[in-house]
């Protein structure tokens, strides 16, 4: 077994810089270099990896070069969602003339934009035989992994297993302008968020020791809505925000969303996963909820709810920033600190995980096949929302969908006449 794994970033943005802190907690793996079609961008990730810590890194200026780079052999795909297919071409050449070089591959969520794009991503890892993991940081959170362990361990296994999960997870609207573009993100919210609350609930309804499949999708119940970035002040706003290819008076994209999602168990015993996401919360940050009900026990996370909480006075004024929560929405009044997000949101322990299993040549449990798995509910959802009905999951049946507000023809208003 090596003693240290090497890895290399596909991507520069805010989610790889989350990664990169949270490699100070993983303590045999080593950052060695960042790749990013902006080679200054690439740079300045590369940097903060050295700044922190995590490894001697670099920036590349092309994918071929980081693939090449001496002592990588894991790879993170942090780009962006319009970009992943690309990427993957890139990579599928890269690899070619580098045969054996790269051993296992590591992606964000959502593994694609639509069921299309994430059976590449699946015919990708089985076609180079690498080991291949699932980045679903909610997996992870400390408290979702302890609280599933002691629910199962002695609610579970004295009066039955849990029948209810609930995940919501909720913030004022995402960094980047792609991600307020349909076309580009894949859809809106539900596209961007739900697939860590879809995911989150399925694993707590899932048996510890046993696989995902051993729960069934059945059906899903769903609905979207342009509830505040919609309204014309809020359009101008976010034309301000993030420029005029992000006009919601001409191409809107759903700003919250909620599903229910029906499985059943081995015994065909119902199971109920209940999931809302949404980018018009507007409180002290970024919110993520989670619930698990079983025949006599319970069990509820807040990330809000936290043990440090500072308040400002009218009189503290400041600049604005995220230094207190991320998507932090004031600087005045009673805060709540997460005071290290990178372990609370569960950054720490999947990349502790994912290293430890590639460098035992072990392929993880969160595999790119939930990543496809979740990849179908999300459009399952789609489907029901823009048909206004419940749609039985049928194995295929999502192959050619792409959700209206994907393709740009959403009408937010055309449910309420």
């Amino acid at each position: 077994m090596a003693k240290r794994l090497g890895v290399g970033f596909i991507g520069s943005g805010f989610i790889t810089k989350f990664h990169i802190r949270s490699f100070v907690a993983v303590r045999d793996a080593d950052i060695l270099g960042v790749w990013s079609p902006h080679i200054e961008h690439a740079r300045d990730a590369a940097a903060l990896a050295c700044e922190v810590g995590v490894g001697d890194a670099r920036g590349y200026e092309s994918l071929e070069a980081l693939v090449a780079a001496p002592g990588i052999e894991a790879l993170w795909i942090c780009g962006p969602n319009f970009a992943r297919v690309e990427n993957i071409e890139k990579l599928d050449a890269a690899m070619r003339k580098h045969p054996g070089k790269i051993k296992a591959l590591a992606c964000e969520k959502p593994l694609g934009r639509n069921v299309p794009e994430a059976r590449l991503l699946v015919k990708f890892v089985e076609h180079h035989k690498l080991l291949h993991g699932y980045l679903e940081d909610q997996l992870f959170e400390p408290a979702v992994v302890r609280g599933r362990e002691i629910v199962w361990r002695r609610g579970a296994a004295l009066t039955g297993r849990p029948y209810i999960a609930r995940a919501a997870e909720e913030h004022s609207g995402p960094h980047m302008p792609w991600f307020w573009q349909g076309e580009m993100q894949g859809g809106g919210v539900l596209n961007d968020m739900m697939c860590h609350s879809v995911e989150v609930a399925r694993y707590l309804l899932t048996e510890p020791g046993k696989p995902r499949s051993s729960i069934t999708p059945v059906k899903v119940s769903a609905s979207i809505a342009s509830v505040k970035w919609s309204r014309p002040e809020y359009v101008e706003v976010l034309k301000q925000m993030m420029g005029k290819d992000v006009d919601y008076a001409r191409r809107p994209a759903e700003d919250f969303a909620r599903a229910t999602i029906f499985y059943k168990d081995e015994l065909g015993n119902p199971l109920i996963s209940e999931v809302t996401t949404s980018w018009s919360y507007v409180g002290a940050g970024l919110r993520l909820s989670t619930e698990l009900l079983g025949p006599e026990y319970s069990m509820s996370i807040n990330t809000l709810d936290t043990g440090l909480k500072l308040f400002f006075s009218r009189n503290v004024r400041g600049s604005s920033g995220e230094d207190l929560v991320e998507k932090q929405n004031a600087e005045q009044g009673l805060m709540p600190v997460v005071p290290n997000e990178a372990a609370e949101y569960g950054y720490e322990g999947e990349n502790r995980y994912f290293t430890r299993c590639f460098l035992r040549d072990e392929q993880p449990e969160v595999s790119f096949y939930d990543g496809l798995a979740v990849t179908e509910l999300l459009m399952a959802a789609y489907k029901s929302a823009e048909e206004e009905r419940t749609i039985d999951l049928v194995p295929g049946a999502f192959d050619d969908f792409v959700p209206s507000v994907a393709r740009g023809e959403w009408n937010p208003r055309a449910a309420y006449r």
